[in-house]
């Protein structure tokens, strides 16, 4: 099992954003993780990458127990957060590279070239990060995500305020990833989803309503519904 929560509940305060979430990622899926602001979908993402500690229940990732043994869990996991944290005065490969020296990779250099080409980075390469558009720093973003190697990725709003030939691009370079990697990743948008995944969750105010196959919730009619009537 790539991704496994069991019984994950969180609260600030007094107030519970996660409550006993339970559900499974198996290996080489692309998942999306669907539910409107504030339903709890950052707060669990951040609890899996082992930026959260204090909560209630259980995960691993790819067998490790991510609060018992976060290095090695943390070693299969690349993540791009929602607020893509970059470093706008670093030149793209000079940032790339400061990554790749804290993961401590092998053959930096090349592994770096070989980042650059596969997200399409080689136009802005030479440039600092502050001066690309929002599409170039989600594309290095997920390159630094990619650098080690991981066998998780988990992409928060991948695609947030991309323009139509960024979506497509991002959305290309998904489907290309979900080939080899198992992928969780949230988003507000159904047509997204639904050219994206095989397996969709959705929460709603901190608990799991829907489990399933995309080709399920497609043929029983399901997604759209289910969507409409949490979003009222």
């Amino acid at each position: 099992m790539s991704i496994k929560l069991s019984n994950i509940s969180k609260s600030y305060g007094n107030i519970e954003v996660l409550h006993n979430v339970s559900f499974e990622v198996h290996p080489g899926e692309i998942t999306a993780f669907l539910g409107p602001n504030g339903a709890g979908k950052s707060t669990c993402m951040k609890i899996i990458t082992g930026w959260l500690t204090d909560y209630a229940g259980t995960v691993t990732v790819c067998g490790y127990d991510i609060s018992k043994d976060p290095i090695a869990a943390k070693r299969c996991i690349g993540y791009l957060p929602e607020n893509n944290p970059l470093y706008p005065e670093m030149y793209v490969r000079e940032y790339l590279e400061y990554i790749g020296q804290l993961y401590r990779v092998a053959n930096l250099h090349g592994l770096v070239d070989e980042m650059i080409e596969r997200v399409k980075l080689e136009e802005v390469c030479g440039k600092t990060i502050g001066t690309l558009s929002k599409g170039f720093r989600q594309r290095v973003g997920l390159a630094q995500a990619l650098l080690h190697n991981p066998e998780v990725l988990i992409l928060d709003e991948p695609s947030s305020g991309l323009d139509p030939n960024q979506l497509g691009e991002i959305h290309s370079l998904i489907k290309e990833l979900g080939k080899e990697k198992t992928i969780l990743f949230s988003s507000h948008s159904l047509q997204e989803v639904a050219d994206l995944c095989e397996h969709t969750l959705i929460i709603h105010k901190g608990e799991i309503v829907a489990d399933a196959q995309m080709s399920e919730l497609i043929k029983e009619e399901l997604l759209e519904d289910i969507f409409k009537r949490l979003t009222k």
